[in-house]
């Protein structure tokens, strides 16, 4: 790790400056499942970047899913391992949130729809860019950002490539949200995803009652099953429910979504199986079904991540921040990069609470420090 070549503090890293220039992407509302919306926010973003000197290439988004993008800043030596800057640009929340959730300050916090998970600490990662440039500064790697489209329902789509990416890399910096206690990700637990189906028999829901079996009963009996399975190793619980169409029409068909989150891989591979036998169909082909869907990898922190980590805690130590580091719950594109032995250093982004909820709220504060902290991590990592 080379030194710092300045003093951070003095980089003209200004908060209402970054909060002025973020409030454009918080109003481009972003949900993964509205493929338009993403692709618009990925172009957004691209602009900034090509601004800053980048090579840009957008990336059809895969499925039905928004488009990605990769950048490429200019380098002596283009083609070593570098830095990657790894961001998605979706979020939880659908369009019109910003009716209930408008952007707005008050006081030392920010309010809008992916201001923390993970709009901020992404701008703040263009942000630490800029400022180098500005410096006339160069990098000890070359440095290249990776935005996805579809981190909030597990990746689906672009695991692939995030991977592929990744493994041209040295190290990954992942500038999703910090924890609570401003401390950083040093490994995630193991995630996964279930799709739940219960099949009913159809009825006339008042002529012949009796003579139906409801999709919608049959869900409702076994959420409280799979909930109660979740102990400290491993949790589980049904996020998503949608069944019937006819409220005169005994329901046939009932869909959710469950998750389960362990500590261990083997916890969650022990959680897998147990979810998977509860499937189970009757002669007459009414019953329930689970089907596992994207699953994360446990990341455990390895040598590599934990030296990353070190530069950072100095790096924040010179500019008066004590961060401390730990392993997280909930799930992020560091689990792969993380699980391949790619040195990766997550939770590098802004502070804040409510994220996923109505009350997401940054503290403004935290805008520059991530900036700063990317900064000092982008020259001194080689």
């Amino acid at each position: 790790m080379r030194d710092l070549p300045c003093d951070l503090s003095v980089l003209p890293v200004d908060a209402e400056a970054m909060l002025k220039g973020l409030e454009p992407w918080i109003r481009r509302e972003s949900p993964t499942y509205d493929a338009a919306a993403v692709s618009a926010m990925v172009r957004l973003a691209g602009q900034t970047l090509a601004a800053l000197g980048a090579e840009i290439e957008h990336i059809a988004g895969p499925g039905d899913l928004g488009d990605c993008l990769r950048a490429s800043f200019p380098h002596p030596d283009p083609g070593r391992p570098g830095v990657l800057i790894l961001a998605h640009l979706d979020t939880v929340h659908p369009i019109g949130t910003l009716d209930v959730l408008p952007f707005r300050r008050e006081g030392a916090v920010c309010y809008g729809p992916g201001v923390v998970d993970m709009k901020g600490g992404t701008y703040a990662a263009f942000e630490a860019i800029k400022q180098i440039l500005a410096a006339g500064l160069e990098t000890p790697l070359p440095i290249r950002v990776l935005l996805t489209s579809d981190e909030e329902i597990g990746s689906p789509g672009t695991r692939g490539l995030i991977e592929a990416d990744a493994k041209k890399h040295r190290y990954v910096l992942v500038p999703e949200p910090t924890r609570s206690d401003g401390s950083c990700v040093t490994g995630r637990y193991a995630i996964a995803r279930f799709s739940l189906e219960a099949r009913g028999r159809a009825s006339h829901a008042g002529a012949a009652l009796d003579e139906g079996r409801s999709a919608i009963r049959i869900m409702a009996e076994q959420i409280p099953i799979i909930e109660a399975m979740t102990t400290d190793d491993c949790t589980f619980s049904v996020g998503v429910v949608r069944g019937g169409q006819w409220v005169n029409c005994v329901a046939t068909t009932c869909v959710g979504e469950a998750l389960s989150m362990a500590k261990r891989q083997d916890d969650l591979d022990r959680g897998v199986e147990r979810m998977l036998g509860l499937s189970a169909i009757a002669a007459d082909g009414t019953g329930f079904v689970v089907t596992r869907g994207v699953v994360r990898p446990v990341w455990e922190p390895d040598d590599g991540t934990l030296e990353v980590y070190e530069q950072a805690k100095r790096i924040a130590a010179a500019l008066g921040v004590e961060l401390a580091h730990r392993s997280a719950g909930g799930g992020s594109d560091g689990n792969f990069t993380g699980a391949l032995g790619i040195a990766t250093l997550d939770g590098l982004g802004v502070t804040g609470e409510g994220i996923h909820t109505l009350e997401e709220r940054l503290h403004v504060a935290t805008l520059p420090r991530a900036a700063r902290l990317l900064a000092g991590l982008l020259m001194t990592l080689e």
